[in-house]
């Protein structure tokens, strides 16, 4: 018994290593940075021959206006309040010079017929590309006007073709990036991506779609690092965030979710793909009526890893599967094939998690046989049916630790002591403080 606990203390001196490589991204409390003072130049789209009634067609003004910003150093790239602009697909490259603020406070609306879309940008709106230390700011609406593009999706009719659709806003290829205040609503699609980017702080921000918009993730990382998410409210008819492969050192905290599918890692392993995610930490989370709850999900067939997750603090309301771990998604009109790789799942913490689940499954551990789940810890957890009724937890192919009171009970976990339920405690005071944001 002494040798299972010590490879688990162990197994979470490694989650901490990993959850506390972001120590040095500044929370939203920290110090402004300098670039807020001195002389700013002001670039107002409406200079550039903006008209902002909704109507006409804006993109042009706001292309120029981008191209002067980004050759001036401390800009200011204004979109006013009280007007709405339509803008077609366009892409906003840098790199630019130092200390851009892209100011939001106004509309800013996409052309609603898919018919009409640009057939050189069919899956990106709003592109943001190689940026260095950009803020976007305000409290104005990116408004995907994405309700014709859904009623095209095959998701909402299985006679319509399966294809992509724009992405709302996009940040790729950039760094030390902040995006505070916004709300992305009604993509076409996803609503957020950052792609390929590091050091990316979000927050305050809202996004917002309803409940069956198919495909609408509210968050979207891929191939990032570095990223933290704060204070954001998030309703889709997909992921609330999701986290896919590349990325790592990822925090978010104070996020509120629903309606929507959860907060995913995943999918991973699609097309027998090699995917890698480690270093997560959700802390502090209100989930409402979601689809799924904390998620982590692989397709068979798949390879690589998803390692040091840490989930705490996290409350549930009416929430279907709000603990799953799925080695067996299968997002496709067509059965899946049983096959023995899979993307390995190890090394994830659930700690203080409580509230109410509208599935029988309060807590969900379907794992691979041939891959097993490793290193899975359940911390004070305290989950019970909406209905009234006993939750139960489903274990396949799981191994890891109980500690403390686990309702549903995990039978399949190692129960620990108190004793070294203390020393956990005490390993989280001195190890963990840093993956606090």
């Amino acid at each position: 018994m002494s040798n299972i606990i010590f490879i688990y203390f162990l197994a979470l001196l490694f989650v901490c290593e990993n959850t506390c490589k972001v120590r040095s991204l500044e929370t939203e409390d920290d110090e402004k940075c300098s670039s807020e003072h001195g002389i700013k130049t002001l670039v107002n789209v409406d200079s550039f021959g903006a008209v902002g009634d909704g109507v006409s067609d804006d993109t042009k003004a706001f292309a120029n206006a981008w191209k002067q910003a980004c050759s001036t150093a401390a800009a200011v790239l204004l979109v006013p309040p009280d007007r709405t602009y339509k803008v077609n697909a366009t892409r906003f490259r840098g790199p630019c010079n130092e200390d851009l603020l892209v100011q939001i406070d106004g509309n800013i609306v996409a052309p609603d017929e898919p018919k009409n879309w640009d057939p050189k940008n069919p899956r990106n709106w709003l592109y943001f590309s190689n940026l260095n230390g950009v803020v976007f700011q305000g409290h104005g609406v990116i408004d995907g006007s994405g309700r014709k593009w859904w009623a095209a999706s095959c998701k909402k009719n299985k006679t319509n073709p399966c294809v992509g659709a724009p992405t709302a806003l996009t940040i790729d290829q950039s760094s030390n990036i902040e995006v505070n205040g916004l709300t992305i609503q009604n993509s076409q699609q996803m609503h957020f991506t950052i792609s390929r980017s590091e050091s990316v702080r979000i927050f305050n921000v809202v996004v917002s779609a309803p409940e069956d918009s198919p495909n609408t993730d509210g968050i979207h990382l891929t191939a990032s690092k570095n990223v933290v998410i704060q204070d954001s409210k998030i309703g889709t008819g997909d992921d609330c965030i999701s986290i896919v492969n590349g990325c790592s050192n990822i925090k978010m905290k104070s996020i509120f979710c629903g309606p929507g599918h959860g907060i995913s890692i995943g999918s991973l392993g699609k097309d027998n793909s090699t995917d890698f995610v480690t270093a997560v930490v959700v802390d502090t989370a209100f989930l409402k009526g979601t689809m799924t709850g904390l998620r982590i999900k692989t397709w068979q067939g798949g390879s690589g890893y998803v390692r040091a997750v840490r989930y705490k603090n996290v409350q549930m309301q009416d929430v279907a599967n709000p603990i799953i771990i799925d080695q067996f998604y299968c997002d496709s009109p067509k059965r899946c094939q049983n096959q023995t790789s899979a993307v390995e799942i190890s090394q994830i913490v659930y700690e203080n998690i409580s509230g109410t689940s509208k599935s029988p499954n309060a807590i969900k551990f379907a794992c691979s046989d041939t891959v097993p789940c490793t290193n899975i810890a359940l911390n004070n957890i305290k989950l019970k049916r909406t209905d009234g009724k006993s939750a139960q937890t489903f274990c396949n192919s799981v191994m890891g630790f109980a500690i403390g009171h686990i309702e549903p009970p995990a039978d399949c976990l190692m129960p620990v002591n108190n004793s070294f339920c203390d020393t956990e405690t005490k390993l989280n005071r001195e190890y963990l403080i840093h993956s606090e944001l």
